[in-house]
């Protein structure tokens, strides 16, 4: 019970953190400017289902998707560490990384009458680096109880995602940009050691494999 119970507090911050809905609300208010509250609302709706059922697919699927590249996993650990710990370091500079989202992405969401599912659900919410975080939250599933768990999670960080959007539907005067910064700071320090911890595994997991590979005896020299 303890260790499923720290798998989904692991799941559900590791999640939380790189989804990073706070960060979200100043692109999400700057795309909707003319929009209603009511608007805003069925927006965010929409992106938090759309972002769940982009998660769960590829919590569901990941592994088949390895199988059909060839991709090992401590390869996919090592890669996904990377893309996260980019997105932490601009995370530590109060920025919005461009592996989230790109300028050219927020900017024609401003142009579009619903931004929804792209470009608030994806990639904003659910961009590269969620999608592997997921797979490697799949894949350290032990049991099913701890697949359970990880969907749980996905549901529980979709519904925070929908509620501070929900919040800001009405504007985010709430929204203290002081607060802000603070605050993205302190999930970037977080996702730098979990992008860490996901690296240390897959280079002992690569370090694992070379020694199963088995070692060819050497030829007898014959005289």
């Amino acid at each position: 019970m303890m260790a499923l119970l720290e798998y989904v507090l692991l799941a559900m911050s590791s999640l939380f953190v790189i989804v990073d809905p706070l960060a979200v609300v100043p692109a999400f208010i700057a795309m909707t400017p003319d929009n209603t509250p009511d608007e805003r609302l069925r927006m965010a709706r929409m992106a938090a289902l759309v972002m769940t059922g982009v998660l769960l697919a590829f919590a569901f699927f990941g592994r088949l998707i390895f199988r059909i590249l060839g991709i090992t996993m401590p390869a996919f650990e090592i890669a996904a560490s990377i893309v996260l710990l980019l997105v932490s370091l601009d995370m530590l500079r109060a920025q919005r990384s461009r592996v989230l989202e790109t300028r050219e992405e927020t900017a024609a969401g401003a142009i579009k009458m619903d931004i929804a599912v792209t470009p608030l659900a994806i990639p904003m919410l659910s961009g590269p680096g969620a999608i592997s975080t997921v797979i490697l939250l799949q894949n350290r599933a032990v049991n099913f109880g701890e697949r359970i768990g990880l969907c749980v999670s996905i549901g529980a960080v979709a519904a925070a995602t929908y509620a501070i959007l929900r919040l800001s539907a009405h504007g985010a005067h709430w929204l203290s940009p002081i607060a802000l910064n603070i605050a993205i700071r302190i999930m970037g320090l977080l996702l730098a050691a979990v992008a860490l911890q996901f690296m240390i595994n897959g280079v002992l997991g690569v370090r694992a494999d070379w020694l199963a590979i088995p070692i060819p005896a050497a030829a007898p020299i014959t005289p």
